[in-house]
């Protein structure tokens, strides 16, 4: 398999997405194309001290930055790194690209050069969401690749949802659950109430309402929502668990009895404070598109990076957008 690798996107691009493509070479037999300013890539290869074969560069001489508008980048930057590695993956060159670049370009980009699954209206930002009770990670869909979702849309996002948790991480029936007021039917807007009814009569495991406070307690597989409520609830979990464990970091450090005590759980603390590292899950995908599609958080390091690619190599090689398609034509 050819993994395509936006060498250029992200604040610590080109030298951090370099060192995590290194990092993940050494534990998977795929080859991986990095894209981007050859000179600037070829020098982090090198200082890693690279000299295996399964990393290539793909030249590409323009940069989308954070501050670009998504569709005059995505027209505008033609020989961009992430328009390079999305038409690679549009023209059978590699099968899945992975970008820790603009989101608004990326998901853009997706839609204009890959092109929409026939049925799906929109495509959706997929985020893994931690357990904090400790259980298995959840798929939160959307996480903000469109701000407004009408019901058909949340749908889609469930079906798209339900699918990559079977197929990527093996959940046998995954549990699907409608982020809303509360649990009750006849809570919520006239289109959460809607997506309720259409959710129900779907051949989705379907639970039910999911209540904010229900969010983080695992009580499904797939959490669905429109993308401004899911980018809402993602970075207000990584604000507050930020400043608690800041906090905890503060008290153990406070006096002597506390740095005793704090040395006694260090292991349990480091343990928790994974469960909510985005490093740990990589990226998301972006579902409802012709082709694998990668995002990684902005700041993304060389642990971020290889966690995405190694994480992300089940979406391409169990054909997950093949069978969304064809779930997608035998529902509508």
């Amino acid at each position: 398999m050819r993994i395509v690798l936006d060498g250029m996107g992200g604040d610590n691009a080109p030298a951090e997405i370099v060192k995590g493509a290194v990092s993940a070479a050494e534990v998977i037999d795929d080859e991986i194309l990095i894209v981007g300013d050859p000179t600037a890539i070829a020098l982090e290869l090198q200082k890693c001290n690279y000299t295996g074969s399964r990393i290539q560069i793909v030249p590409a001489h323009e940069v989308i930055t954070m501050h670009d508008s998504p569709v005059k980048a995505i027209r505008g930057k033609k020989d961009s790194s992430l328009v390079v590695g999305l038409n690679m993956v549009k023209n059978g060159e590699g099968d899945m690209f992975v970008s820790a670049g603009n989101t608004g370009a990326l998901v853009v980009g997706s839609r204009l050069l890959l092109g929409k699954i026939k049925g799906i209206e929109r495509p959706a930002l997929a985020s893994i969401y931690p357990d904090m009770t400790g259980g298995d990670p959840v798929l939160l869909v959307d996480a903000g690749a469109s701000s407004e979702s009408k019901a058909r849309n949340l749908l889609e996002y469930g079906l798209m949802g339900s699918i990559y948790a079977e197929k990527v991480w093996g959940r046998e029936i995954p549990a699907v659950g409608l982020v809303n007021l509360g649990e009750e039917e006849s809570k919520g807007s006239s289109v959460t109430k809607e997506a309720y009814k259409l959710l129900s009569e779907s051949n989705l495991n379907f639970i039910g309402n999911v209540e904010g406070r229900d969010v983080p307690k695992g009580v499904c597989d797939v959490i669905v929502c429109d993308g401004f409520t899911g980018n809402v609830i993602l970075k207000l979990t990584e604000g507050v668990s930020l400043s608690i464990f800041k906090l905890i970091k503060e008290t153990l450090k406070s006096n002597v009895k506390a740095m005793v005590g704090g040395a006694l759980v260090k292991s349990k603390l480091a343990s928790l404070k994974d469960e909510f590292d985005y490093e740990e899950y990589g990226g998301a995908p972006i579902l409802g598109v012709s082709g694998p599609v990668i995002k990684m958080h902005g700041s993304s390091t060389e642990r971020a990076v290889r966690s995405a690619i190694i994480r992300g190599i089940p979406y391409a090689k169990e054909n997950v957008v093949d069978i969304i398609r064809q779930e997608i034509k035998e529902n509508k």
